[in-house]
């Protein structure tokens, strides 16, 4: 076959890539050359490829900042409400793409680029990922910026600038090694620093009660110092703000110090001030409760608010003197939408400063606060939930203590009179947990002082309501919702798999780009050969593409023209990781009992990184990598079944294996993940998904048909019954040879035979206490697994089902999501005005 199209290639044809023309090429090259030759060679004579990239950022920088400054006076001069998004997790990647895709400049800088003897791809490799996220969460905040940027919502992210990102993964000897993720070494062409809005955060102290009302007194305090991102909109001139605090001493710090003398040891002492911001704890769905992480948590919150508080008083066009006096109206103009328990501390520190600073009376505040403040609920594993110490907020918190005790005192007092005499209820609804360590359960607090709780899909939705929150639903069931997740099309087709975009607008046009329900046009052509062909076509460019870049960066060669079955997420005994090594097992098992036989060639990827505590996920790392070895490297097996595990799973790397892929492993069993948006982007991007009933998975199959998927296993109220009865893994240990051998090679020392003890703990888990009921599913899905093969073999059938897939996939665009929010949360319209652009007068 012919080898694939590079991007700059495709670049000769007509392609999505410049849906608004080839622009301006003569100003591109001029800025570029502007920006190269005077703010960054200067005194060198050679420039460097990084060199080349920071001149190319700077130059579409140049065509955002414009757009940025009007529409932040257009927010001014027409005072929207206002939606702030906080989350301690921003997952954004790479921005130099994204960002030319969106303000429609990609073609006039690739054509630039070209002209300058220079390779854009390349250019684009050399940025680093923003990392400032696990997974799931910071990447579903980082989609809903660039939807509310294009549905022109007056929209902020708020969260924090870590020095250190995720960790970058290392595999060193089939296991993690975690390297610090340096990513601001070079510097980052897209952030402005803004010290004219630096704020004071305290902690500490102690709390004083005079007739003027309460204060907190000696506390120590931290400068959280802003740093500005601009978020474009698709196409619309609307460029929003993501704002990220650093932590900053002040220059007094410890200035008691000084006076015996040891102003060395004062300065040096700034790094515990400045800590604060230096690290991102890399735990996805687990809780870790330190004092460094309760520290971030609420030095994101105190700083937001302030800056929330400055812009409600004083937001009439070039005024900075509080116009707004009364906090009546703080709802009408503002609504905080709270990612996950993380920044709970908003609804006591907008209490603090309504009652304590702005003298507003309780009841009155409280109500504020609640219309304020909405809650999204991300996970319903216990071990997630956020449940602090009450002796670390006595220490560090001791106001917002006090104001969490009253919030709960009323709380249960509401509770008490609703259901006299029921104190299992109470307990159960309490913000405090009674026991040997006394405890403050975030997410209670959330439900309590929030005007709506929402989980991620519809089927979590339901569990949120049914057993998480379930008095709390019986309490107020108005307040809870659904919002289904959602993935920004723009970055997730546009950008990642320009091949796919490029037939689809010729088929359909480009409107799918902003209303991605539009893909459903694509239904009458399911038939079409052409149209079959093509989508097979540029599948199969992708993996060509993607084989080259394996053999190239993992020295793997691998059968670019075998299924490729792919696994990316992080490592969580829930997803079950663990269950698809058991199918790599027993296929491989089965090819060496019968090798003549013809069998579907199959390349199975897995990739995800392992919290750093968590040892039975790097447990799962290595029985991959070690699988992988003895699979590899057997002659039987010849390239019909290759395991590669992709170090280093990351945004950037995510956006070159989603539009390769052929099946998307989706086998978290039901009732623990609460979405999913991996699963989104395969179903965008043309893979299909083997999975089960849990998630988005569920929407997913009701959007599509079932038929359309390969769905397995136990279902919600089957994991539940199972669970009443009592999971035993032996019985199906004992019952399924197949499984029996692959859990007996493992054990063994197979697949480890220079350490036969290495995986004793992995089988006496999934033998003795699996949570996740790995075995219970294990027939199903190799049934299930058949099924794929089955199906592959007719490559015209499953291009079918693929289209089929790609045309039922526009619910699961974030922008619906986020107009889904906009209407029913924060109570604002989504908007499809162009704001003119900077070279364009106002009227």
């Amino acid at each position: 076959m012919a080898k694939p199209l590079t991007d700059s290639e495709r670049r000769k044809q007509i392609s999505v890539r410049g849906l608004a023309g080839l622009g301006d090429v003569a100003e591109v090259r001029k800025s570029f050359n502007r920006h190269l030759h005077f703010t960054l060679v200067k005194d060198r004579n050679v420039a460097t490829p990084r060199d080349y990239f920071f001149a190319l950022a700077h130059t579409v920088r140049d065509h955002l900042v414009g757009r940025w400054i009007r529409t932040q006076q257009h927010y001014y001069e027409r005072d929207p409400k206002r939606i702030y998004y906080l989350s301690l997790e921003f997952y954004m990647g790479r921005t130099l793409q994204n960002t030319m895709v969106n303000l429609g400049l990609q073609n006039a800088c690739d054509e630039a680029i070209y002209q300058l003897g220079l390779d854009l791809e390349e250019l684009e490799e050399i940025e680093e990922d923003a990392g400032l996220g696990n997974g799931g969460l910071g990447r579903l905040a980082a989609c809903f910026l660039d939807s509310m940027a294009t549905l022109g919502l007056a929209a902020y992210g708020y969260g924090i600038r870590y020095e250190f990102g995720i960790f970058n993964q290392k595999i060193i000897d089939g296991w993690q090694v975690e390297e610090a993720d340096d990513w601001l070494r070079y510097g980052n062409p897209w952030e402005k620093a803004r010290p004219e809005y630096m704020l004071p955060v305290h902690f500490y102290g102690r709390v004083e009660h005079t007739a003027e009302g309460v204060r907190w007194l000696d506390t120590q305090v931290v400068l959280a110092m802003p740093y500005d991102t601009p978020v474009p909109g698709y196409k619309n001139n609307t460029v929003n703000t993501m704002r990220l605090w650093s932590a900053k001493a002040p220059n007094d710090f410890k200035l008691q110090d000084f006076n015996v003398g040891d102003y060395v040891q004062a300065v040096l002492d700034r790094n515990l001030a400045e800590n604060i911001s230096r690290v991102l704890y890399p735990n996805d769905n687990f809780f870790e409760g330190k004092e460094l992480r309760l520290k971030q948590e609420y030095f994101v919150v105190a700083a937001t608010l302030q800056d929330i508080i400055r812009r409600f008083k004083s937001s009439k066009f070039g005024c900075r003197d509080p116009v707004r006096t009364s906090f009546e109206t703080f709802p009408d103009k503002v609504a905080i939408q709270l990612n996950d328990t993380h920044p709970a501390l908003s609804i006591p520190e907008l209490m603090r400063i309504l009652v304590d600073v702005e003298k507003v009376d309780w009841d009155k505040a409280w109500e504020i606060t609640k219309k304020t403040c909405a809650y999204t609920n991300h996970t319903v594993l216990p071990e997630a939930l956020e449940r602090w110490p009450v002796s670390l907020f006595e220490k560090l918190l001791p106001r917002h203590l006090d104001i969490i005790y009253a919030i709960n005192q009323r709380h249960l007092d509401h509770v008490a009179a609703l259901f006299p005499g029921d104190v299992d209820r109470l307990r159960r609804m309490s913000v405090i947990e009674e026991g040997d360590c006394k405890r403050i359960n975030m997410a209670h607090l959330c439900v309590i002082g929030s005007h709506a709780v929402n989980g991620v899909a519809r089927i979590h939705s339901e569990i949120v309501k049914q057993s998480v929150f379930k008095d709390f639903y019986e309490l107020e069931p108005e307040k809870f919702q659904n919002k289904t997740n959602g993935i920004t099309p723009r970055r997730w087709l546009l950008l990642c798999n320009p091949g796919l975009a490029d037939i689809l607008v010729e088929r359909i046009g480009e409107g799918f780009v902003t209303d991605l329900s539009q893909l459903q046009k694509l239904l009458p052509l399911v038939n079409d050969e052409a149209f079959i062909r093509n989508v097979a076509q540029v599948k199969q460019e992708n993996k060509l593409k993607f084989a080259a870049l394996l053999e190239k960066e993992y020295k793997v060669k691998i059968n670019p023209f075998s299924m490729f079955d792919v696994h990316v997420k992080r490592i969580h005994e829930y997803k079950r990781q663990l269950l698809n090594c058991l199918h790599i097992i027993t296929l491989y098992n089965r090819i060496k009992k019968d090798p003549t036989k013809a069998f579907v060639p199959r390349t199975v990827m897995i990739g995800g990184k392992a919290a750093p505590g968590y040892h039975m996920a790097k447990m799962i790392i290595k029985l991959v990598t070690s699988i992988g070895s003895v699979v590899n490297h057997d002659p039987v097996v010849g390239d019909r079944l290759r395991v590669i595990f992709l170090e280093n799973y990351r945004v950037s790397l995510a956006e070159k294996v989603i539009p390769a892929a052929d099946l998307s492993q989706q086998i978290s069993t039901a009732g623990t993940e609460a979405s999913g948006t991996g699963n989104m982007k395969f179903m965008l991007n043309g893979a299909l998904t083997i999975g089960t009933m849990d998630g988005a998975n569920v929407e997913m199959a009701e959007e599509a048909g079932p038929e359309n998927l390969f769905i397995f296993g136990l279902r919600v109220e089957e994991v539940e019954a199972l669970d009443r009865k009592g999971y035993n893994a032996r019985e199906y240990y004992e019952r399924l040879p197949e499984l029996r051998q692959a859990v007996d090679q493992i054990s063994s020392g197979f697949f480890s035979p220079k350490d036969p003890e290495c995986f004793k703990d992995v089988v006496n888990m999934l033998m003795h206490h699996d949570r996740f009921k790995v075995f219970a599913d294990y027939e199903a899905y190799i049934q299930c697994q058949a099924q794929v093969d089955q199906l592959y073999q007719n490559s015209k059938e499953w291009t079918k089902k693929v289209i089929r897939n790609i045309a039922c996939s526009g619910k699961f665009s974030s922008d619906r999501t986020i107009t889904e929010y906009a209407r029913d949360i924060w109570g604002v319209e989504p908007s499809d005005l162009q704001i003119p652009p900077p070279n364009i007068p106002k009227d």
